[in-house]
């Protein structure tokens, strides 16, 4: 049996649509697009994010001599690669708990680009999306290929990663976004119909 990730099962069926309004049980089958971590200043954002270069603009490798504890905030937003696929809904099953994911993004996630359109609001608009910084633990809930649950699990980032190659295309130029292959939840009726199981 599938449920949302993060939510108990009813048995209401797993129907998202963010160009209606939901009516209870259904608004509860809404699964926790974890969060969108990189973003870019004209929207909707003040932040400085690591472009082309990056490397030179933060102490370098910072990663491998603090904890993600220690990081300031800068350290800790430049860390996410804009892959995206923490911005994919996703359904766990009830018995294994295995996380699957599905290609539909949050209505917030701007797919050719992969960033979030409202990032410092994002948690008012999308109250399921979490914020790590705030206590968040559960790091298997975040793609194979993340720099947080890297980190967390003593890893290293990958070669691809901004901060490594210094450039922001290298993600996609690497196949490791979803730029590719997301659809909008705005599309998807069922997201059983969605699931994929090639993403790491």
């Amino acid at each position: 049996q599938l449920t949302p990730a993060g939510e108990e099962y009813t048995d209401a069926p797993a129907v998202h649509d963010s160009m209606v309004e939901l009516e209870p049980p259904l608004c509860q089958q809404r699964i926790a697009p974890v969060i969108a971590l990189y973003d870019e200043a004209h929207l909707n954002d003040s932040r400085n994010f690591p472009q082309d270069g990056a490397k030179s603009q933060l102490n370098k490798a910072f990663w491998r001599e603090k904890t993600l504890a220690q990081m300031s905030e800068q350290e800790w937003e430049s860390l996410c690669d804009g892959c995206g696929k923490c911005c994919l809904y996703k359904l766990e099953d009830e018995d294994t708990g295995e996380i699957l994911y599905t290609g539909v993004a949050c209505k917030l996630l701007d797919i050719e680009r992969c960033r979030c359109t409202h990032y410092r609001q994002r948690c008012d608009l999308v109250p399921e999306c979490l914020d790590l910084r705030r206590g968040f633990d559960q790091f298997r809930w975040l793609p194979a290929t993340c720099a947080y649950r890297l980190l967390a699990q003593g890893e290293d980032l990958r070669a691809w990663h901004p901060l490594i190659s210094g450039r922001a295309e290298s993600v996609h130029e690497a196949g490791v976004s979803v730029r590719s292959f997301a659809i909008p939840e705005s599309q998807v009726k069922d997201l059983t119909d969605h699931v994929i199981e090639w993403l790491d």
